[in-house]
Order: structure tokens, then C-alpha cells, then sequence
């Protein structure tokens, strides 16, 4: 059993602010740079960097509007996201299971 993981996605995924924006947006339904900066302890050209981050991995996407762009969450490739994370998690459990079975396999030898 091996995860497949989208190393693209989950270095999207793997800043803070990124998961912050994320989190914005979903509790807003859309957001631009300039009302997210507002939640944010960054300027309103980093959140812009960030997004951009985020859009090319596919989790949100931009609508003009205006001057500026109004960002949503992808949630097809969110949920990819989380069913990529189960796999990773499920994988994991397997290994682990099998060293504490290994473990406990050398502990009764050593009892014995």
C-alpha cells in the first residue's frame, strides 16, 4: 500500500498562511487580496504572492473583478487533498501496526 501524494499541492498546503487564507476563504465563500489581508498580519502583495501559490496548485481560483480578483476554493481538488491525506494516514497506520507487531514479536522472544 503506497500513498500517492501531490508534492505541489501539499507544499501549497504546508504554509501556515496558506492554510489561513484557505480557511478565509471557505468561511467567506470568496475573498479578494485586500479583504484577506484584513484578517491577516501580512500586506495585501504577500496574500497576492500566496494566492497565486494556492491557484497554481489548483485549490482556488480567481475571478476578475474589477481591478482586482476574486479568489473561491477549488473544492474538487480540496477534497483530492483530503482523500490524498487518508491514504498518506492509512499508509502510516500499516507501518506502524507492523512495528508494533515486530516489536512485540521481539519482546516475547526476549520473555520467553
Amino acid at each position: 500500500m503506497t500513498a500517492t501524494v501531490d508534492d505541489t499541492l501539499w507544499s501549497a498546503i504546508g504554509d501556515p498562511i496558506r492554510r489561513r487564507l484557505l480557511d478565509l476563504l471557505l468561511a467567506e465563500g470568496s475573498g479578494t487580496p485586500t479583504s484577506l489581508s484584513d484578517s491577516l498580519p501580512i500586506s495585501r502583495q504577500a496574500v497576492t504572492k500566496h494566492l497565486g501559490v494556492l491557484d497554481r496548485a489548483g485549490l482556488v481560483h480567481a475571478t476578475p473583478m474589477g481591478r482586482e480578483r476574486r479568489y473561491e476554493v477549488d473544492e474538487a481538488q480540496l477534497a483530492r487533498a483530503v482523500g490524498q491525506l487518508k491514504e498518506v494516514g492509512a499508509t502510516w497506520d500499516s507501518r506502524l501496526n507492523r512495528i508494533k507487531r515486530l516489536a512485540e514479536q521481539i519482546q516475547r522472544q526476549y520473555h520467553d
